[in-house]
């Protein structure tokens, strides 16, 4: 008789594919009768967003005060609190407030160090908006980053007004998506703990 293998955090978002891509937004963002957001004002947040990018990417910075930037940069145009909470998957709804804050704070700084490094990578270039575009209750923003001996690639954001003002809650680079990205790997590293929170929570101050 065999033993059934465990359907880890992993394991189900690996089976999730472009189905279950629609359930995402759908669960995070249900929809509504009326959008206080339009296509103009989140491709102003997204402009604004990619001015405070370029600067920092051309500043000569140090990597250090690089990823401080980038950590304001995700505080004021990101709906962190959103992006965190998914990230965390079913085990948000169980965690405490403490923990939930806790938590938001340490992947905050996380994720910003993270996609800090990918924005490192275009020093010597810029990214470009494009144009936005209503896709169900939020919004779509394609950009192009066109950096030094490369071919241009699509950055994509994508904005809602769910969290009270216009937000991105989830971005593309190069088609690798950040929400699913995420959720994949902290439930992979909360499956290591044991569904330990507050050691996620600790492991991530560290790797920030």
């Amino acid at each position: 008789m065999k033993t059934k293998t465990p359907m880890t955090r992993r394991k189900v978002m690996t089976l999730m594919g472009a189905t279950g891509l629609a359930t995402v937004f759908g669960g995070l963002f249900p929809a509504a009768p009326a959008f206080a957001g339009n296509e103009a004002s989140s491709k102003a947040l997204i402009e604004k967003a990619v001015v405070a990018i370029n600067r920092v990417i051309a500043s000569g910075k140090s990597e250090t005060a690089m990823y401080r930037d980038f950590e304001r940069i995700f505080a004021e145009f990101s709906d962190v609190p959103t992006i965190a909470r998914y990230a965390l998957g079913a085990d948000a709804r169980s965690a405490s407030a403490a923990q939930m804050n806790a938590f938001t704070k340490a992947f905050a700084r996380y994720i910003s160090v993270k996609y800090g490094k990918r924005f490192r990578e275009f020093i010597g270039g810029k990214i470009e908006v494009n144009a936005a575009r209503k896709v169900k209750s939020f919004y779509e923003v394609k950009t192009t980053a066109i950096l030094r001996g490369q071919a241009p690639f699509e950055v994509v954001f994508l904005v809602s007004d769910r969290s009270g003002r216009d937000k991105f809650f989830n971005l593309f680079i190069e088609g690798v998506n950040m929400l699913l990205t995420e959720r994949t790997e902290i439930g992979a590293m909360l499956d290591k703990r044991k569904g330990n929170i507050d050691a996620l929570i600790k492991d991530l101050v560290a790797l920030g």
